[in-house]
């Protein structure tokens, strides 16, 4: 009875979800065909001069994105009924993750900064408890970072709140216009933007990413595709016109590259699958900040919808192959994967081609389209130079990981634990391979009513295939490394470190910072807590209590010396009185 409540709840979840995908899909293209926006005001309380509104903002753009959310959620529950069977509250689990595609909602159609902030901090909220849901040591610190980290961009949205109390009302959507012409803007525009780089993970708040990923693998695909981690560009996406002529976006144009950039490097040094996985999401939020700190709103949130798909893929792939190896996360204990589950091995290969922009896979209409306009732009060479290596470091990292799950030599482990495949997972990847393939070309089409026409010389044209081709004859021999090649890694130890820890930025925005306040706590702890309150209070008063109870105690056991002794005592004493009275 409890296994079919279990799974009814993961069917009925599913059907809506992708009820809801078509909906919003057939709601969307009625949009677009006609030029629609919708603006509903919906006024919850009003008394006296005081009022609260809900609005909410239907256009194409909110739709689409709404859909793909819809679409990967439904997808991700159907795959979590195989993948979370043997978890006891499947129902907490489900619900957990349906109130997460609500918070996303709740910021993706609010006009209005208030529900905005709703939708952002019930991301957060629900993002914790899914973090923390494998209750070990491990998940609580990467929950605490996860949520203390978003919870800089949660105070900054609440300054632009009161900040905006300047202007009357709290719908944003109505002042862009005039706040761009406003010198006090460029306070609420800075804000905008710290918040979206907290949420959205960019230098110096990248170390949250890849310690969420102790999370359950579902959670991962939903979150690192389209919900939690694209909230910063989706607001970013709908600010833009705040984003203009400001110092703040060069700022954010040269983090948002290093980002990418250090996210690529970090990659190619790490061994757990997952992380290496959650450092390219990394990576493609520094490509997507990048682009919309260019002026091109359009190419990024193009990008984000081609990336949901084909990450949120490479994540269920990841899940179904740590499920084969009994929950092993390290590649090198991976090893001719494509002989015994071929069919995850498909999925993986595709929506890592789809991820390194191989030609009409999904990835490259967005990438090639933003790769050819950074060219066509007029910025300096360094951020060129972080584009394109960058670029050459997603290949680089895709086809280290291909080689070492695919193609080298067995190991042992990887021999040993591989069973069938599980087709209720296969069936959920299907649709998203689909989508992987078809959803570049699909998009392109649709958003952009006329085509980018970019014209670049020869070489300019082909330097992502150039680019792209380097980065994969790297991973390659990278991936070849021998005994011997450990020899050359030792010379280069502090480098390597270096690179591996993200240019050590847990240790400066956790560890670091917090080293020296908890010091101090423990201290405190220890001599005052545990030490001098603890004499001369509770503990102290209690141990010389029970001294005088267990002295008294003794008196009170009927001894006949102690009472000959006591009435002895007492007859001098009374003798001494009277000899006081007399005199």
């Amino acid at each position: 009875m409890i296994n079919n409540m279990k799974y009814s709840i993961c069917f009925i979840s599913f059907f809506f979800l992708f009820f809801m995908m078509m909906l919003n899909f057939i709601f969307m293209m009625y949009f677009i065909m006609n030029n629609l926006v919708i603006f509903l005001e919906w006024e919850i309380i009003s008394f006296n001069s005081m009022s609260i509104i809900m609005s909410i903002l239907l256009d194409w753009m909110s739709l689409l994105f709404m859909m793909f959310v819809f679409l990967i959620s439904s997808v991700v529950i159907f795959y979590s009924k195989s993948y979370m069977s043997s978890e006891l509250n499947l129902m907490r689990f489900i619900i957990l993750v349906l109130l997460f595609v609500f918070s996303m909602m709740l910021l993706i159609i609010s006009p209005n900064i208030i529900s905005i902030l709703l939708g952002w901090d019930g991301l957060g909220l629900v993002s914790y408890c899914l973090v923390i849901y494998y209750q070990n040591l491990k998940s609580y610190n990467a929950g605490m970072l996860t949520a203390l980290s978003n919870r800089i961009g949660d105070v900054l949205i609440l300054m632009v709140i009161s900040w905006m109390m300047n202007y009357g009302s709290w719908n944003y959507i109505f002042y862009l216009e005039f706040m761009y012409n406003d010198w006090e803007m460029t306070m609420v525009g800075s804000m905008i933007i710290m918040a979206a780089m907290t949420k959205s993970a960019q230098i110096p708040f990248s170390s949250w990413l890849p310690a969420a990923m102790a999370a359950p693998t579902p959670v991962s695909a939903l979150v690192h595709s389209s919900t939690l981690v694209t909230a910063g560009v989706y607001l970013l996406i709908r600010f833009n016109m705040l984003l203009l002529n400001m110092f703040f976006l060069k700022l954010l144009l040269l983090l948002s590259g290093l980002t990418m950039f250090m996210a690529g490097i970090a990659a190619n040094y790490e061994f757990d699958l997952k992380k290496i996985i959650a450092l390219s999401t990394l990576s493609q939020l520094g490509l997507m900040m990048s682009i919309l700190s260019m002026g091109l709103p359009d190419l990024a949130f193009f990008h984000l919808l081609t990336h949901a798909m084909f990450k949120a893929l490479l994540f269920m792939c990841a899940g179904m192959i740590i499920h084969m190896m009994n929950d092993m996360q390290d590649i090198r204990f991976m090893g001719g994967m494509s002989f015994y589950i071929p069919l995850t091995s498909l999925c993986m290969n595709i929506s890592n081609m789809a991820l390194c922009g191989i030609p009409f896979l999904a990835g490259f209409y967005s990438k090639d389209l933003i790769l050819e306009m950074v060219s066509f732009s007029n910025l300096n060479f360094m951020v060129f130079l972080l584009y394109y290596l960058s670029t050459g470091l997603t290949m680089f990292y895709s086809f280290r990981l291909i080689m070492y799950l695919m193609i080298n030599d067995y190991n042992l482990i990887s021999i040993y634990n591989l069973y069938e495949e599980d087709y209720t997972m296969l069936k959920s990847m299907y649709i998203l391979l689909f989508m992987s393939v078809i959803s570049g070309s699909f998009l392109s089409w649709m958003i952009f009513s006329y085509p980018y026409m970019i014209y670049l010389p020869f070489n300019m044209k082909m330097m992502v295939i150039y680019v792209s081709i380097m980065g994969g004859i790297l991973g390659y021999l990278i991936s070849n490394m021998k005994i011997y090649s450990i020899n050359k890694f030792i010379l280069m130890y502090n480098m390597s470190s270096f690179l591996s820890m993200m240019w050590f930025m847990p240790n400066l925005s956790t560890y670091g910072v917090n080293y020296y306040f908890l010091n101090y706590g423990q201290n405190l702890l220890k001599n005052i807590d545990l030490g001098w309150s603890e004499m001369y209070s509770g503990y102290g008063m209690m141990i010389i209590i029970k001294k005088y109870s267990m002295f008294y105690n003794m008196l009170q056991m009927n001894n006949f010396k102690i009472y000959l002794y006591s009435f002895i005592m007492w007859m001098m004493f009374m003798l001494f009185m009277i000899m006081l009275i007399m005199n």
